[in-house]
């Protein structure tokens, strides 16, 4: 009994052990399936299409209508941002984490919600978004270019590439991805408060500016020409807005009505979007304003028939701010149906901001109950995920600080010194032709600088600046301001007097050689910016009248568009269009002292009064106080040169030609010295060779001597 226990143990303990060691195998199996698995969407080896295609096909409707939503950084979270599967965030005009934020509070900013993007089920990262219009101007101490219209007076697309790429470099260096970014509207009015947001009023120039595009994305291949490029970890995706019309818009109002036939809007408004397209920008922003009466936020036939369709554009559409909201008036009226206009005109991403969750909602319940079909949700992601995966974003999600030193850079800053010498356009030079006051002396005794912009760092960069609307006065970054920057310029031994208005009896009791008067409009943005006066800041006007009626003046216009300055022109000795220059103001002395001379030429017409407008190049009555192209040049005063001016494009020249020079000296010198080597080796050696000579011989004879003597 006792051995058949013993032998039916053994045997249960066998079976047992058989039934472990076959359920381990299976787990391991299974394990081993699971591990060897193959998802294609994550081997950055297929192609892009292919990827998109993988992930899509594994994609919930609630993951796919998460990945067209765009919120606002201050409602974002890491666990909105996982449970809502959030494609996108922005920062809104000014909107930073915190005041004065530093590069690394941007970084971590950001790729604390890119985390929350990556712990999703399929782990799709997020692409976040900033308003980077004239260099990545909510960052302080970023390096602030020129507005559009400043850069539209260069003529200079290359100027534009170098701009692009400095661009992307900033706002690389702070963990953001993606720049709306750049402006190719072309205003027609420059009543529009978005004015200088646009290079110029001829579609041409619109259409050369776009080169900023290679400098954003990266020059796109040949093989890869229409479709969206992005250029690697160095690059940001670009967005052309807004679409279309927008700069057209009656009286300039902002968000308003373009009137005009479809040959208007394809012969001025729509051209810089074919350059847009076939350079690779990776989005396109829709406009708030209507053609001929219609939102083209619900536009079907342009956006998707034209733009889709037809130019064959493949990145992403997405809307502009609260876009779906202002299709109606008043803002928000029947929500629901404005999302189902906006989703079946083509948009793809909407920047919604804030109220996230009543869209996704919305969308949800149209797609479900077949108001909008699911092949519609799957061309809008699909689009989105092109553009992510060409980004490289799956590969290279967060963000380092290895950039950090490009945010404000000297090579930077001396980039956008230049843009704004080659920006200011010189209108005036002497009351008489054959007596110009330009360039300035910088060796005179006693020079008056004056007006409301001269010492304003806020006002010299305008709207778009480190806030939405900008702001005044010198404390929000770091920058040159134009009375710095003439402090910086002149002879020591000068005497510089600064009051920003200064009354009558000190003028006329005061011998001044010249006074430079800095005036024009504060900053503003958008429809802030709408005017029906265009008039400068007070007391401009009467700064001018004042100072240059006893002094020889300089009239530096800081603005954002042409201005009413008809009355005041015949008093004035020098008028110069200074734009909006930035951060930059050397490059405005630059040019008043002669170190370079003055080479911009007027974008857009500079009315006589604002009956005129609208007013553009080739109107039927064309009668402006300045024509387009108009803009007169100096010659360079070598001997008038800074010593302050920093290491630029001029002096790197004179530098190059110093070490050439002293590359062909130093090799005369050393021919000469390997030619003395070779004539003074030659005598030593034949000098040697002399002295062999004799010995041998005096050992011969002596040898002979003896012979002669043993003979004996």
């Amino acid at each position: 009994m006792m051995m058949g226990r013993r032998s039916r143990s053994k045997w249960v303990t066998f079976v047992l052990t058989l039934v472990w060691w076959f359920s381990c195998c299976c787990n391991m199996s299974a394990l081993g399936m699971e591990e060897e698995e193959y998802i294609k969407y994550k081997d950055p080896k297929q192609l892009v299409e292919v990827r998109v295609k993988d992930l899509l096909s594994r994609m919930t409707l609630e993951e796919k209508i998460g990945q067209m939503v765009q919120i606002e950084r201050t409602v974002a979270t890491s666990l909105v941002m996982k449970d809502f599967y959030i494609g996108s965030v922005i920062s809104g005009g000014g909107s930073a984490p915190r005041p004065k934020a530093s590069v690394a509070d941007w970084v971590n900013m950001v790729n604390e919600l890119q985390k929350g993007s990556l712990s999703t089920r399929l782990g799709i990262p997020m692409i976040y978004g900033i308003d980077a219009v004239h260099g990545h101007n909510t960052v302080v101490n970023a390096t602030i270019f020129p507005h559009n219209i400043g850069l539209g007076a260069t003529r200079d697309p290359e100027l534009l590439k170098q701009i692009g790429d400095a661009t992307a470099l900033e706002v690389r260096a702070t963990g953001i991805t993606y720049a709306f970014a750049p402006c190719i509207a072309v205003c027609r009015d420059p009543r529009w408060g978005r004015c200088y947001e646009s290079y110029s009023e001829d579609p041409k120039i619109v259409q050369e500016m776009t080169e900023i595009i290679s400098g954003l994305q990266g020059v796109v291949p040949a093989s890869q020409q229409g479709l969206p490029y992005v250029a690697g970890k160095k690059k940001v995706a670009a967005c052309a807005k807004h679409f279309v019309g927008d700069g057209g818009t009656e009286k300039g109002i902002n968000e308003h009505n373009t009137l005009t036939d479809r040959h208007g809007l394809m012969s001025i408004h729509m051209p810089a979007y074919y350059d847009s397209i076939k350079k690779g920008v990776s989005t396109i922003m829709v406009s708030y304003s209507s053609w001929n009466g219609k939102k083209m936020h619900g536009n079907r036939d342009m956006i998707t028939g034209f733009l889709k369709d037809e130019l064959k554009f493949k990145g992403f559409v997405i809307s502009d701010w609260q876009g779906l909201d202002r299709m109606t008036s008043p803002e928000h009226l029947n929500y629901t149906n404005s999302v189902q206009e906006g989703i079946l005109a083509g948009l793809d991403m909407v920047m919604i901001p804030f109220n996230y969750t009543e869209f996704i909602d919305d969308l949800t319940f149209l797609v479900k109950n077949n108001f909008i079909p699911m092949d519609r949700i799957d061309d809008a992601v699909g689009r989105i995920l092109l553009v992510k995966f060409t980004m490289g974003l799956f590969e290279d999600p967060l963000a380092d600080l290895s950039l950090v030193h490009e945010v404000g850079s000297q090579e930077h800053r001396n980039l956008a010194r230049e843009a704004v010498r080659k920006s200011l356009v010189l209108l005036k030079n002497g009351k008489r032709t054959d007596t110009p006051l330009l360039p300035l002396s910088k060796k005179a005794q006693k020079i008056l600088v004056t007006g409301t912009h001269a010492d304003n760092l806020g006002h010299q960069c305008g709207g778009w600046t480190i806030t939405w609307q900008g702001f005044s006065g010198n404390n929000e970054t770091s920058g040159t301001t134009i009375l710095e920057a003439i402090k910086s310029s002149v002879d020591e031994k000068t005497e510089l007097v600064y009051i920003e208005n200064p009354n009558n009896h000190y003028l006329k009791s005061t011998n001044f050689d010249y006074a430079i008067v800095v005036v024009g409009e504060p900053s503003y943005t958008e429809t802030a910016g709408d005017s029906l006066n265009l008039t400068m800041l007070e007391p401009g006007p009467t700064v001018i009248k004042n100072v240059c009626a006893v002094v020889k003046c300089v009239v530096v216009v800081i603005s954002g568009r042409p201005i009413v300055i008809e009355p005041y022109l015949e008093s004035i000795d020098v008028l110069v269009a200074a734009w909006l220059p930035g951060t930059e103001g050397l490059g405005v002395t630059d040019v008043l002292f002669g170190d370079y001379g003055f080479s911009g030429r007027l974008p857009r017409t500079w009315f006589k009064n604002v009956d005129q407008l609208p007013m553009n190049v080739h109107d039927s009555r064309y009668d402006p106080l300045f024509p387009f192209g108009f803009g007169l040049t100096t010659p360079v005063s070598v001997v008038t040169r800074s010593p302050s001016t920093s290491f630029t494009a001029m002096t790197r020249q004179y530098a190059y030609i110093f070490v050439i020079g002293v590359i062909i000296a130093l090799y005369f010198k050393a021919k000469r010295e390997l030619l003395t080597w070779q004539t003074t080796f030659q005598r030593q050696f034949s000098n040697i060779l002399r002295r062999i000579q004799g010995t041998l011989n005096a050992g011969h004879h002596y040898q002979a001597v003896e012979t002669v003597r043993l003979r004996r």
